[in-house]
């Protein structure tokens, strides 16, 4: 990988993870249905501006009812499903947990387009909810019943990610990129229009909440899917796809940094213990130096 591939890479992963840093700055404040249509809507304002910009506005509008599919279930779904969870727990627990779709991307692919489960893929699946099971378990956040099905409402959106995932390589084949971005956040602001319009708060937000939310939408969205876009075209989905053990990195790290969530022990060897579950899944490792002198 080049070393402008691999700054996209890490810029990658921190726009990611910095989401869940804007989440949880704004949700409290706009609720987690206005905070998401909010993040789509101008999302797909700016990805279209990029478009018109480079001369290549994707038509979009003969496939209008499966991009509205793929928006609830690629963006809509899991975006509101995470602003929710970070109601109760904190955004760098919330990115750990994240960092699970690639295991349910496995059973999904298995279940839906008969992708081999292989043992490696087995073991990194068991090892991957003892993971869960002692972030969940360990973490300074006090275990309850709202907490548990915030922790449930996490790894639901994972699992739409595995399944929004299948679906758009299922069905969207030979569409560009570009098209594809602007198509998702589109649909998902259109699902999310009516209910975010009946929570409007009350108050103006502050300007704390409003940067959150440009930030969530025109560098977690609208720049991180351009950046995923082009590394996808210039090294491929394998590599692009180690951006999965950047974002908690950076999510656990801002959280930390400027938020003074708290952490433990139970925190670290739960995300060592998922990430090394997502290694096995995908197939992922990285080669020492001197293994890559012998490649």
């Amino acid at each position: 990988m080049e070393a402008r591939d691999l700054g996209a890479l890490l810029l990658l992963g921190a726009l990611w993870g910095a989401s869940f840093l804007f989440i949880e700055i704004a949700v409290p404040a706009l609720g987690p249905v206005l905070l998401v249509d909010l993040r789509v809507l101008l999302a797909a304002g700016a990805l279209v501006l990029c478009a018109v910009a480079v001369g290549s506005l994707p038509a979009l509008r003969a496939r209008w009812k499966e991009f509205l599919f793929l928006g609830g279930l690629n963006a809509a779904a899991p975006f509101t499903l995470i602003a929710t969870s970070q109601l109760n727990l904190t955004a760098s627990l919330a990115a750990i947990l994240n960092s699970t779709t690639p295991l349910f991307g496995a059973v999904v692919a298995a279940v839906w387009i008969g992708e081999a489960l292989t043992v490696r893929k087995t073991v990194g699946l068991l090892l991957g909810v003892a993971g869960v099971a002692v972030l969940v378990g360990l973490d300074p956040v006090p275990l309850s019943g709202v907490v548990l099905l915030s922790v449930g409402a996490s790894l639901l959106a994972a699992l739409c990610y595995a399944l929004g995932g299948v679906y758009a390589k299922r069905t969207f084949s030979g569409v560009s990129p570009l098209g594809m971005g602007i198509g998702q956040q589109a649909g998902a602001a259109v699902i999310l229009l009516p209910p975010a319009v009946a929570t409007l708060p009350g108050e103006l937000p502050s300007l704390a909440v409003v940067l959150s939310v440009l930030g969530l939408a025109l560098l977690s969205t609208a720049v991180a899917y351009l950046l995923y876009f082009r590394l996808i075209t210039s090294v491929g989905p394998t590599k692009t796809l180690t951006v999965t053990f950047l974002v908690p990195v950076f999510g656990v790290l801002f959280g930390v940094v400027l938020l003074a969530e708290p952490v433990s022990v139970g925190t670290f060897v739960g995300m060592g213990t998922i990430l090394s579950s997502v290694g096995l899944v995908t197939g992922i490792r990285f080669r020492s130096a001197k293994e890559k002198g012998r490649a």
